[in-house]
């Protein structure tokens, strides 16, 4: 068993993001600016969007922040999210969620522009990455990739199982690997064996939101653990698979700094894009 360095990983993403925010900068006058919005005050969305600022300007990208009462509503977040993808000034958008379970996330998940969807979560991204056109992938999921790459992991011909299917992480990161040429069996809450389905896996992607959910793989098996639960634990049962495992990602430690690595990436990649397009 190896762990997988989502840490280390990260660091040599961001040094090059750093770089080309540089460059960006020098060549037009102003930093790439990422724009966060959280619609109220939960303290691990607090959190995260604090963590993500402090990485923004650790790269060389201004962070916009905006914060709305938890009693917004669809309309009101919509038309805050549409004044950022009309403002030139914004080069990316992340919308944090969950968002409070009165609003439509999707509805607000769309007023973002394509070229500002930086956090990957329109239909036109998703659409992107299933077609392998260009686009931006999914922070998480293009960050599970990053991680893959880095370790050399063939995905050609190999069997992949993904569990969970949420739009932003399960269903994205199939299309990843699908593209990459895995052969990918999505599961979730009603699939039928899938204790079975995992253990025939030579990639398991545990992305279901259930603390130590994966207890028995495929001895030899890449295991990416995407979940992160209340005390820091995974999808993944760490103690209970890591011997069988040729590759693991630890949590903390393992994909989370991957993602906002991406997401960091994609900003300056759509500041570079706008600027051309001017």
């Amino acid at each position: 068993m190896a762990l997988i360095n989502g840490t280390d990983v990260a660091r040599d993403i961001t040094e090059q993001t750093t770089k080309r925010a540089y460059e960006f900068e020098q060549r037009t006058g102003r930093k790439p600016c990422l724009a966060a919005v959280l619609v109220g005050e939960d303290p691990a969305s607090v959190t995260y969007v604090k963590m993500k600022r402090n990485r923004s300007a650790k790269a060389g990208i201004e962070s916009r922040f905006v914060q709305l009462p938890a009693e917004t509503t669809t309309e009101q977040l919509v038309a805050e999210i549409t004044k950022l993808s009309e403002d030139d000034g914004v080069d990316g958008i992340l919308l944090q969620h969950p968002v409070p379970g009165h609003i439509d996330e999707r509805a607000a998940f769309e007023a973002i522009a394509p070229g500002k969807d930086v956090d990957g979560v329109t239909m036109h991204s998703f659409a992107a990455m299933a077609f392998s056109e260009p686009g931006f992938h999914s922070a998480t999921p293009g960050g599970i990739m990053r991680l893959l790459e880095a370790y050399d992991v063939d995905l050609k011909g190999k069997h992949a199982a993904v569990i969970g299917r949420s739009p932003i992480l399960g269903k994205p990161v199939a299309m990843l690997l699908l593209a990459k040429d895995a052969t990918v069996t999505i599961c979730h809450s009603k699939t039928a064996n899938l204790d079975e389905i995992v253990r025939t896996a030579d990639i398991v992607v545990a992305a279901v939101g259930k603390p130590n959910f994966i207890t028995a793989i495929k001895p030899g098996a890449v295991v990416i653990d995407a979940g992160y639960n209340e005390g820091n634990v995974g999808d993944v049962d760490f103690d209970q698979v890591a011997d069988d495992a040729s590759l693991i990602t630890p949590v903390p430690g393992g994909v989370g700094p991957t993602t906002i690595a991406v997401l960091l990436e994609q900003t300056v990649s759509a500041a570079i894009r706008r600027s051309e397009d001017m």
